[in-house]
């Protein structure tokens, strides 16, 4: 029996490219809140200082979110690599890199705000927080594993793959995985 092929399924600079363009709307409405909020009949948002703390918040979010796409926006490697070893992750500003099949214990889908992820649950996952160097993406990481029980989500918002072939294409791989370690 012959080993699955190396699959490699490239960041989408189109895709990649909406979302910054997005997040740079979401910095000047940002910008807009702080700068000169707008008169609205809505109770929250009559408050001055709610506004402006929302329009900051915007700008911090959006723009840390604009910073990590445009780099994706130059970055040459392949968003994703599926081979008969693991998946290596560099699908986002907070990839993990190289997981091993023999680390993940299941793979999921979590929907958050209309977003799908695919999540890879880990045996060890702290082992993949401490491995980060950067102290933001440790953050991001941790957060992710509070919240949604994994270090690892997967968007396929910024590949060139639709979600649901590659949730079926990770699905087949890791069956397979399994099945010859059994």
């Amino acid at each position: 029996m012959r080993e699955p092929e190396r699959i490699e399924i490239q960041l989408s600079k189109s895709k990649l490219t909406l979302l910054f363009l997005g997040s740079i709307m979401f910095v000047g409405l940002g910008v807009w809140y702080v700068i000169s909020p707008p008169k609205v009949n809505i109770s929250v948002f009559s408050n001055p200082t709610i506004v402006f703390i929302v329009g900051l918040a915007s700008i911090l979010f959006f723009g840390l979110v604009g910073f990590f796409i445009f780099k994706k926006l130059f970055d040459k490697s392949p968003g994703l690599v599926i081979s008969a070893e693991g998946v290596f992750d560099n699908s986002s500003g907070v990839s993990v890199g190289f997981v091993p099949w023999t680390d993940i214990d299941e793979i999921k889908e979590t929907k958050v705000l209309n977003q799908t992820f695919i999540n890879l649950v880990v045996k060890n996952p702290q082992d993949y927080i401490d491995r980060q160097k950067s102290a933001f993406k440790r953050k991001s990481i941790q957060i992710n594993y509070k919240s949604y029980g994994t270090v690892i989500g997967i968007s396929a918002n910024g590949l060139k793959i639709k979600f649901k072939e590659l949730k079926a294409l990770l699905d087949e791989r890791f069956a397979d995985f399994n099945r010859k370690s059994a």
